[in-house]
């Protein structure tokens, strides 16, 4: 996996925390669930490179965070 596709998955599981913490705060349910999605998204797609570089074990471990959201 390229560094580029690491911290584009990063970026976007960071984005999907900020914007369910604003969801927190401001009591706004569909921010919440957004955000959630921002981070399972990221989750999978980090899943997929691990996958591709044969790190099943981070990919199993990925793929299960993104369920736990």
């Amino acid at each position: 996996m390229g560094i580029g596709d690491k911290i584009s998955n990063l970026v976007q599981q960071g984005k999907g925390k900020a914007q369910e913490a604003a969801g927190n705060a401001t009591d706004n349910p569909d921010q919440v669930a957004e955000g959630k999605a921002n981070q399972s998204g990221g989750e999978m797609k980090q899943a997929g490179e691990n996958i591709k570089d044969g790190d099943l074990k981070g990919a199993a471990s990925d793929a299960k965070d993104a369920f736990d959201h």
